[in-house]
Formats: C-alpha cells, sequence, structure tokens
C-alpha cells in the first residue's frame, strides 16, 4: 500500500495552480465590473467617472465561490 504524504506530495503542480488563481483572479475581475462598470470593462481607455454606474446595481454575493468551485477541469 503506496500512502503518500500531504506535505511533501503536492496534490496540483505549481503550473495548475497558477492557472487556477488567473481563472478566479478573472472571475473576481468579471464580477466586480458587472456591479461598478457600465463601460470600458476591459479598461482599453484610462478609467473614466462616466464609465462607472451611477447607482451600483448588484453585489458580491455567490461569485467568489461559485467561480472557484465552477472553475474548469482538466
Amino acid at each position: 500500500m503506496n500512502s503518500a504524504n500531504p506535505i511533501s506530495d503536492p496534490l496540483l503542480p505549481a503550473d495548475e495552480l497558477g492557472k487556477i488563481n488567473a481563472y478566479w483572479r478573472a472571475c473576481i475581475y468579471l464580477a466586480a465590473g458587472m456591479i461598478y462598470l457600465r463601460d470600458n470593462p476591459l479598461l482599453r481607455a484610462p478609467l473614466q467617472p462616466e464609465h462607472i454606474k451611477q447607482r451600483l446595481l448588484g453585489h458580491w454575493g455567490a461569485s467568489p465561490g461559485l467561480s472557484f468551485t465552477l472553475r474548469p477541469s482538466q
């Protein structure tokens, strides 16, 4: 029987963890953009006051948790 040591044997390689981290950050950015921005979501131009919603609609809710749970698998 081969038992792996979870401390010395990481479950995911560093490059896979990096991809998950990038996906997580993109999801959080999209959630924040949907709440706060009404224009220029990719920030191709410097952010201006007219790009921000006058009245913020929405909430973070479960966005971070769902983003992590629904991450693409290999």
